[in-house]
């Protein structure tokens, strides 16, 4: 997929652990760690608004598009 989530660095840059995380926005922990891995393949604008929120950042903070990865066809 050509859209990467940067929630371990701004987990670092706030010093802040996936569990903490979890209980503040409340969402499971299995659920973050798949976002943290790039392994989702959706995301509510309801999660995004809570990671902000929680974070403090944009969305752009923690989304960035590559243009150089290509869609495999299931994507498509």
């Amino acid at each position: 997929m050509a859209i990467r989530l940067h929630l371990d660095r701004m987990l670092l840059a706030r010093r802040m652990s996936l569990t903490e995380l979890s209980d503040r926005v409340g969402i499971g922990v299995a659920d973050l760690t798949l976002l943290k891995g790039g392994q989702a393949r959706a995301i509510r604008f309801t999660t995004l608004d809570a990671l902000c929120r929680e974070l403090d950042c944009q969305p752009g903070d923690l989304m960035q598009f590559d243009a150089g990865e290509p869609e495999t066809p299931a994507e498509l």
